[in-house]
């Protein structure tokens, strides 16, 4: 299941309550209804809809016969199948730059700094490109656009200084080398 599919099936009142409800024990519709506070009727649609969904199932062994249970397994699978999935556009049209921001930044946030050199110039180069160029930047700026990328916005900084994307002069920085827009 798609996690907007899933997300979307949550996103209703009474089928999160529903679905919490059965996760934290509910075994049975009343059950259901007495820990939520609905109506059996707004329950019994509610558990249609995530039954339907897969989300939640009936079991018909054990202590309590037609039992519920939450399939909290949904949210594992939804990752496995769509989590590793990334934009179909590329975030550089060479793809062997492409690769490697791929490999580095995730939902737009860069996961780690490169430890060799190539790869940490593609990452910067492509960083360096929110800085406008011929701005002058005071250190706190710099440093808050790069803790948008990155918790260790003082090395990403250092970076750019020593691989000459960016200058520095009296707590101000400006940016000096990286691609243009056209």
């Amino acid at each position: 299941m798609a996690p907007d599919v899933l997300v979307g099936l949550l996103a209703e009142p009474d089928r999160i309550c529903v679905f919490a409800a059965v996760v934290l024990g509910a075994a049975t519709p009343s059950d259901v209804a007495r820990r939520t506070g609905l109506a059996p009727r707004r329950v019994a649609t509610a558990m249609r809809r995530l039954a339907d969904a897969g989300l939640i199932a009936t079991v018909r062994d054990g202590p309590v016969e037609g039992r519920l249970v939450a399939r909290i397994e949904v949210f594992k699978e939804a990752m496995r199948e769509y989590g590793q999935r990334r934009d179909a556009e590329p975030l550089d049209a060479d793809r062997t730059r492409a690769a490697v921001l791929r490999a580095f930044v995730v939902n737009g946030r860069l996961v780690s700094i490169p430890a060799g050199q190539g790869k940490r110039r593609v990452i910067l180069e492509h960083i360096v490109t929110g800085f406008e160029p011929g701005v002058r930047y005071a250190e706190r700026e710099v440093d808050a656009i790069l803790h948008a990328w990155h918790p260790d916005h003082a090395s990403l900084r250092r970076h750019l200084v020593d691989e000459e994307f960016m200058a520095r002069e009296g707590g101000s920085y400006w940016r000096i080398g990286g691609p243009t827009l056209a």
